[in-house]
């Protein structure tokens, strides 16, 4: 009897280690755009242009070495850059708050622009706290702290 629910304990561990394991090996092969669209329930089209607005606001705060970094381990990147809608220019008084407290008006038009990409897209703004720790996550599955590290930096 002792031997028999040892060896089920044992068959149950096997199997979560085994379904962890697939899981995030399933995740990984139907890639961030699927990923997304699974999670948060959104268009592919919506997941490819989110996920591509947050890449160029990564890319725009980034050296080219350390975007590429990041572009290295997320297969696609060229077509996620280009699904992403036109950011406009930070203007009005988010330009001219940017300019009186010395601020870099990218950085904050940057944020401004990415809430306007996601409602091009027919998201929310708040979608983009929603997309973000997916996309971190995916990055730092797929090239492990470094790349995540840079990314989470770009976008803060």
């Amino acid at each position: 009897m002792y031997r028999k629910i040892r060896f089920n304990i044992l068959l149950f561990t096997i199997l979560c280690a085994c379904w962890g394991v697939v899981s995030t090996a399933h995740a990984v092969d139907m890639g961030l755009v699927g990923l997304l669209s699974n999670q948060l329930g959104v268009s592919k089209d919506q997941a490819s242009g989110g996920a591509g607005s947050i890449f160029q606001l990564a890319k725009n705060n980034l050296s080219s070495e350390d975007f590429g970094s990041v572009a290295n381990v997320v297969p696609g990147m060229d077509q996620l850059l280009a699904a992403a809608p036109q950011q406009k220019k930070a203007s009005g008084s988010l330009g001219n708050l940017s300019s009186m407290v010395g601020g870099s008006s990218n950085k904050i038009g940057g944020l401004a622009s990415l809430a306007g990409a996601f409602g091009q897209l027919g998201m929310s703004g708040d979608m983009v706290g929603k997309f973000t720790p997916i996309i971190l996550e995916y990055v730092k599955n797929m090239g492990g702290d470094m790349p995540m590290s840079l990314l989470k930096g770009a976008l803060k």
